[in-house]
């Protein structure tokens, strides 16, 4: 059960979908940004966005965020679960482009104190490919995810009864967005 009483029924309603049927007024403006971020038309693939979230995620430790996401990138990219579980596990090794990776370290610092991101992190990623929008939008992926983990985990949301609630919410996801 939520630290605070959510007025929902929380196994409907896990994770942040109970904060933000709690407070619809904040609600709108954390979809919008991540319908921005994760969605909307930009170079770096949906799938690889959700990754970084995902990934992010995972180093933060936040079990809702981190399943949630890594069932997002999965159903959009072709390699799915099974890549995923990889950059998650170690993206030194996983088998994504370099360019991907540059930003993922990106993304690593910035989860950890933005100061740190240097010079040297973003050349490497614009020496890999890496566009400016993608490398602003690696660390707004990066500090946002930040913040949605610690709303999440700081008011001790529920994680979902199974697993598949994750794939039937990325289905979801995938399809409508989230502005649904």
């Amino acid at each position: 059960m939520a630290h605070i009483d959510l007025g929902v029924d929380e196994t409907q309603f896990p994770g942040i979908t109970g904060l933000m049927r709690f407070r619809p007024e904040t609600a709108k403006p954390l979809n919008e940004l991540a319908e921005v971020l994760l969605r909307a038309p930009n170079s770096l693939p949906a799938g690889e966005r959700e990754l970084i979230a995902a990934y992010v995620s995972g180093l933060n430790e936040c079990n809702f965020c981190r399943d949630s996401h890594s069932a997002f990138a999965a159903a959009q990219l072709d390699a799915g679960m099974s890549l995923v579980d990889q950059v998650r596990a170690d993206p030194g090794t996983a088998p994504i482009s370099a360019r991907l990776r540059a930003l993922l370290r990106i993304a690593a610092t910035v989860r950890e104190d933005g100061r740190k991101v240097t010079p040297a992190m973003v050349d490497e990623a614009k020496a890999e490919g890496a566009t400016d929008v993608e490398i602003h939008d690696t660390v707004l992926i990066a500090a946002a995810f930040s913040m949605f983990n610690r709303y999440v985990d700081g008011l001790g949301t529920l994680l979902p009864d199974t697993p598949e609630r994750y794939t039937e919410t990325a289905r979801r996801i995938v399809e409508n967005g989230y502005r649904a």
